[in-house]
């Protein structure tokens, strides 16, 4: 089978980080290509070719948002269609909003193609917050597509008023940890982009001025210039120098050891799909407290796997950080729920049991949407 992913870039980012971790494992089932609309080194490491657009889009933008995309991307849509056609690929995975919104036109240039949508954020942030602007396209996109891919039980039912051919299949594991955390450690570990709204950084920085003096806040991950600025003046606001260990990106064995050193992991998102960052955790051990959004309840459910506190709610959040706090025994506890919770749904070999049926058009990708639905 030839299969193909198209993505807006490679640059670090959630959906980016899935879609490689999830085509590099399908390399040993089909002959995949990645596709990128923009001419930037990728950022993760890929088991399979890449190939640019003709005629790259502007390689400054982290992900589109904007309205218009059938006239913003038309080199490299028809660009893409020509491409789709001339090697002749069977199936194609669109990942997030601006891919899935090409799904119709390129049902229409090949309509023999399967096409896959692919959703990494939940159905409200999608619709109301970063594709309002291209509603129109991205539905249509949604209607296009042989099936719809998501991440959580929320959005299965929300999606599916768009195409009843639609499969929840959670995103894996990312990293095979080396070592567990060190339970221990008066650290905590967050990790994420330095976007403000979107990742809760303000939450979190205000939570900071509750740690007890001997407990710091160890971030990973870097933002834009105008986030960044923020985040300082957040730090400066709230009094948390002293609190918080910024180590920037990390990856590899720097992200390795930022997991392996905490005791507790943090996220405290405004919204998620559901979040790699929160699966790395578990994965090394970690306990988590999570505020509340569609993607951390289906990582933790009702506080069975970690503890899950009021969404937006600072003054709960910390109460839950507390209680692993003052407790090692109960940071073990959650420890343990953890790796469990990751072991008996998130590993890779598991998940790609779940992509292979509904990459081809048969009778057995039939019917693992009919049992999926």
């Amino acid at each position: 089978m030839k299969l193909l992913i198209v993505l807006e870039n490679i640059v670090m980012d959630g959906v980016k980080r899935a879609a490689t971790v999830v085509g590099n494992a399908l390399t040993e089932y089909a002959d995949v290509t990645y596709y990128s609309l923009e001419d930037v080194a990728p950022y993760y490491e890929l088991d399979a070719d890449l190939v640019i657009a003709k005629r790259p889009a502007s390689s400054h933008v982290l992900n589109f948002f904007g309205e218009n995309p059938y006239e913003r991307y038309k080199p490299q849509i028809e660009d893409l269609c020509n491409f789709i056609q001339e090697e002749k690929f069977q199936t194609v995975i669109l990942p997030a909003g601006l891919t899935t919104s090409f799904a119709p036109l390129i049902k229409n240039q090949t309509p023999e193609v399967r096409v896959i949508a692919w959703m990494h954020n939940n159905y409200k942030t999608y619709l109301t917050q970063y594709y309002q602007l291209m509603k129109s396209e991205f539905v249509q996109g949604l209607k296009a597509a042989d099936v719809v891919v998501v991440l959580t039980e929320s959005d299965y039912i929300n999606y599916r008023q768009f195409n009843e051919k639609t499969v929840k299949i959670y995103n894996p594991l990312t990293i095979v940890p080396e070592e567990k955390a060190d339970l221990s450690a008066h650290t905590i570990a967050f990790t994420a982009r330095i976007a403000i709204q979107h990742k809760g950084i303000d939450f979190l920085l205000e939570a900071a001025q509750y740690l007890p003096d001997d407990w710091k806040i160890a971030m990973a991950g870097e933002g834009s210039d105008e986030d960044m600025e923020i985040f300082k003046q957040l730090v400066k606001k709230f009094d948390v120098a002293d609190k918080i260990i910024y180590r920037g990106a990390l990856k590899d064995e720097e992200l390795q050891a930022h997991y392996e050193t905490a005791s507790i992991f943090v996220s405290t998102s405004r919204w998620e799909g559901m979040p790699l960052v929160i699966g790395e955790a578990m994965g090394f051990g970690l306990p988590i407290v999570a505020m509340e959004n569609t993607g951390s309840r289906e990582f933790l459910g009702n506080s069975e796997y970690g503890i899950l506190t009021k969404a937006q709610d600072v003054p709960d959040f910390v109460a839950g950080l507390n209680k692993l706090i003052v407790s090692e025994p109960l940071r073990r506890t959650y420890a343990k729920k953890s790796c469990k919770r990751i072991r008996s749904s998130f590993m890779l070999d598991k998940i790609i049991k779940q992509w292979l049926p509904i990459l081809s058009d048969d009778d057995n990708s039939k019917r693992m949407l009919k049992c999926a639905q």
